[in-house]
């Protein structure tokens, strides 16, 4: 996209007026028939227009990355890692021109776009590392043969990201897939399409990557389920909504592919009568109204001990009523806007169904347009909207409860299972809380928005098919095993 590294911090990485209507295939940009306005979140304004792939585009796009992937395999793995390791130390350099594009098309406030950057960096520059791992194992064997099992490449991975993280989510997958040898067709939301992958594309063209190993195909459902049922795409992973994720385990399923996915959750956070209540009603609000509550691992359901809830409830109100609602891009807020306008309708509408079968708010209860108010709800019961749904929304539902039997049972009533988080002075006791709870991931002492590179993330359920991304579980992502023997002489048979 530009001559050369030199001109890298003179000129913007992706102008968006020389790039409307594109996609990005074969190594290059270009444009296509089908397109979409992309709308800054906070003010309506159209700040790009998007090329939108068709299924011939995808076609032509996955078997391009086939036909790299061959060649890519055969680099050596310093190669491939010094690419991944290139690729971060640009995204670094244009940090705030990304995170201008974060901010401004997913609605997120600027901590958040610095975090989404930085964590993608710090997510690159880790999965650079798989490239010159060992390969594989050598293995015992009883006959006169060496045996060993190598780890391969899979071929072309199908990356599938939504509109709330998209960054990080694609960084996730597409840096440890091409670190490990395979090519990537990345598909993100056509809400969200500069943040979520063009501008990936600009910085890998100048870390070098070869062409035809990196694909960007904006599109929807029909874009996204090409990807999952092509014959050469042969994992797919896959972050957003449960009933979208059934749909791509069943297409994929039928076609004998591995598919990753991390999908909803309704997130209890227990909080315990022993608890720090200030510090549990901070970590909280954190967890609640972060990007507006539009993070899988936002809390659901606050289930607090019925000894410490009038304070715990009473100072979240508090905490919520200071909280400055506005355009993230020009002021310093602490929410934005939601993404559009149907998802701060349907979070009216779960708040209002949850009210009138007779939820309290304490604070908030109001949106303008996409600006939806933190709001805090007590009197809630287990029937209602806003203790079944996902939310995605700043809406914090809390519930005392009488003990931590009673606590664990609300928390592992629902389909879901993403992530707990726990509240107690007693490790002791948060560890028996935590095994007990049908979630892939647990927090003590902290709020379930949490992610890193480090640790394994996913969750059981409703909310994906286990731990699939994060450093522990790349490489068995994105490699498969072959095991290979070989002798000095082939051995005679009997027949």
């Amino acid at each position: 996209m530009l001559g050369s590294q030199a001109e890298v911090r003179q000129a913007p990485l992706f102008d968006a007026n020389s790039y409307r209507g594109v996609i990005y295939s074969s190594g290059a940009f270009h444009p296509v028939a089908q397109t979409a306005p992309v709308l800054e979140k906070a003010t309506g304004e159209e700040i790009f227009t998007t090329g939108v792939a068709s299924p011939q585009d995808v076609d032509i796009a996955v078997r391009s990355a086939r036909a790299a992937q061959r060649e890519w395999e055969k680099r050596t793995s310093t190669e491939r890692g010094d690419v991944i390791r290139r690729f971060a130390s640009l995204l670094s350099d244009h940090r705030e021109e990304v995170m201008a594009w974060v901010i401004r098309e997913t609605g997120a406030i600027k901590q958040k776009g610095a975090f989404d950057v930085d964590l993608s960096v710090r997510e690159s520059l880790e999965a650079a590392t798989l490239a010159t791992r060992p390969a594989g194992l050598l293995l015992t064997d009883g006959a006169d043969r060496q045996s060993l099992a190598r780890r391969v490449p899979v071929g072309v991975v199908g990356v599938i990201t939504p509109w709330n993280s998209p960054l990080i989510l694609a960084v996730r997958s597409v840096m440890p897939a091409l670190a490990l040898g395979n090519a990537v067709v990345l598909k993100p939301d056509v809400q969200t399409p500069v943040c979520g992958g063009l501008i990936m594309a600009g910085l890998f063209e100048l870390a070098g990557l070869p062409k035809g190993l990196f694909h960007v195909l904006p599109g929807g459902a029909e874009t996204g389920e090409a990807v999952v049922a092509h014959p050469q795409t042969a994992v797919i992973t896959f972050t957003g909504s449960t009933p979208v994720g059934r749909r791509v385990g069943e297409v994929g399923g039928r076609l004998l592919k591995r598919t990753a996915l991390e999908l909803g959750g309704k997130n209890a956070y227990i909080v315990c009568e022993d608890a720090d209540v200030d510090r549990a009603v901070t970590a909280g609000s954190f967890g609640s109204f972060f990007h507006q509550g539009q993070i899988c691992f936002t809390i659901g359901r606050h289930l607090v001990h019925k000894d410490i809830a009038d304070e715990y409830t009473a100072k979240l109100a508090e905490r919520a009523r200071r909280l400055k609602v506005g355009d993230p891009f020009r002021e310093d807020v602490h929410l934005g806007p939601l993404v559009n306008l149907k998802q701060a309708e349907r979070a009216e509408r779960i708040l209002t169904e949850s009210v009138q079968a007779g939820a309290k708010v304490l604070a908030g209860g109001t949106r303008d347009g996409q600006f939806f108010q933190p709001t805090v709800l007590t009197n809630v019961s287990i029937d209602m909207p806003v203790f079944v749904e996902e939310t995605f929304g700043p809406i914090a539902a809390v519930l005392p409860v009488e003990s931590d039997e009673e606590a664990i049972q609300l928390a592992n009533a629902t389909e879901y299972g993403l992530v707990a988080a726990i509240q107690t002075s007693s490790l002791q006791r948060a560890n028996a809380i935590a095994n007990r709870l049908n979630t892939g991931i647990v927090h003590i002492n902290d709020q379930p928005v949490v992610h890193e590179v480090y640790g394994p993330i996913g969750g059981m359920g409703a909310s994906g098919n286990g731990a699939r991304t994060g450093l522990p579980a790349w490489e068995h992502e994105f490699t498969q095993w072959q095991w290979v023997t070989s002798r000095p002489v082939s051995p005679e048979y009997p027949f």
